[in-house]
């Protein structure tokens, strides 16, 4: 960090900095349950949950509501089902205060100040981080709120996922995913 992010000197940083989620010994980390659970590698669940915790310092210094990006909301609901670690712990001993996570109430308005706040939460983290949001975890706000609610979340074991590079491959790639079928029904039947 430049010496203009003078949060990383601050109490509240180095608590944050030094906090790790859930217990120590659980055979399945939080990190490794927050990559598996969202499909991510061990690295990305690990920034993720760094961009978690600035989330976190934001909501307790920008002085004014913050909102996550779905990267870091994940992050955000896995932590408060670990709920004795989050009201026991982490609020009281490492925020010094309550986070409550509080959902829409749905329509225009609401759709308009969370638009406009997750574009305030952007603006506070540049200044506060001097550094712009790495944009795989806070995509911008046209984004977050246009095309990225659009999707859904899938079991992997339920569907049978293609990605888009398959459809690039064109007639190529349809004939191969029928041999694969065909190879498989040979097998099971």
């Amino acid at each position: 960090m430049s010496a203009k992010a003078p949060h990383t000197s601050t109490e509240l940083w180095q608590r944050l900095a030094a906090y790790e989620i859930g217990p120590g010994d659980a055979k399945l980390s939080f990190a490794a349950r927050l990559a598996r659970e969202n499909r991510w590698d061990d690295a990305h669940a690990a920034r993720v949950i760094h961009e978690y915790k600035r989330f976190c310092y934001l909501a307790c210094t920008a002085g004014h509501e913050v909102t996550p990006s779905d990267a870091v909301d994940q992050a955000w609901h896995l932590h408060l089902t670990y709920s004795r670690d989050y009201w026991r712990e982490f609020c009281p001993q490492v925020l010094g205060k309550d986070l409550h996570h509080g959902p829409t109430a749905g329509g225009g308005h609401e759709r308009d100040r969370y638009y406009d706040q997750y574009a305030a939460t952007l603006a506070s983290y540049e200044a506060t981080f001097d550094e712009p949001p790495p944009i795989d975890i806070w995509p911008d706000v046209k984004r977050r709120f246009g095309k990225d609610p659009m999707g859904q979340r899938v079991n992997p074991a339920d569907v049978m996922i293609l990605d888009k590079q398959f459809a690039i491959l064109g007639a190529f790639g349809w004939i191969a995913l029928g041999v694969v079928i065909a190879v498989l029904v040979g097998v099971i039947f």
